[in-house]
């Protein structure tokens, strides 16, 4: 599985008015409706629906939102920086900044599993979050995440 299969250019971006939880599934549903053509709605209530589990924040500024949805035909992703971290109830209680969602079809399976485990091995990389903590520029930071792979597989 290739990170730079699962996460279009179009799909990064830097957010500077972030205020809620709400709010980020809102901005996260809108991004993946104009970068896969899903439905942003469907999307947002999806990612409410998964957090209700149990929150996705898994620490050191870092949260993986996830949702399957229908009318999708393969694992794709949304990448945010938050320029002012936010609260999002993570497992150690700091603020989250670095933000990779994914969505994958209903029925992926162990597809969707090994999506989110190559991203978290990579959300995991302090050197890889240093950098992308570092820059504004969403195509920096696509080419730091697809990067950052490539350098973990070597």
């Amino acid at each position: 599985m290739d990170l730079s299969k699962l996460l279009v250019p179009g799909a990064v971006k830097v957010l500077s008015n972030v205020t809620s939880k709400k709010r980020l599934f809102q901005d996260l549903g809108d991004i993946a409706a104009a970068c896969y053509k899903i439905d942003a709605s469907e999307t947002v209530d999806a990612l409410q629906e998964r957090e209700s589990l149990g929150p996705t924040g898994v620490g050191h500024g870092v949260a993986l939102p996830h949702a399957r949805l229908d009318g999708l035909s393969e694992v794709v992703g949304v990448f945010l920086r938050l320029e002012k971290p936010l609260d999002f109830d993570a497992v150690d209680r700091l603020p989250v900044d670095l933000v990779f969602a994914l969505f994958a079809p209903k029925d992926s399976g162990v597809e969707h599993l090994k999506a989110l485990a190559l991203v978290s091995r990579t959300m995991r990389d302090p050197e890889t979050c240093e950098k992308l903590r570092a820059n504004t520029d969403p195509s920096t930071l696509h080419a730091v995440l697809t990067e950052a792979q490539s350098r973990q597989a070597a």
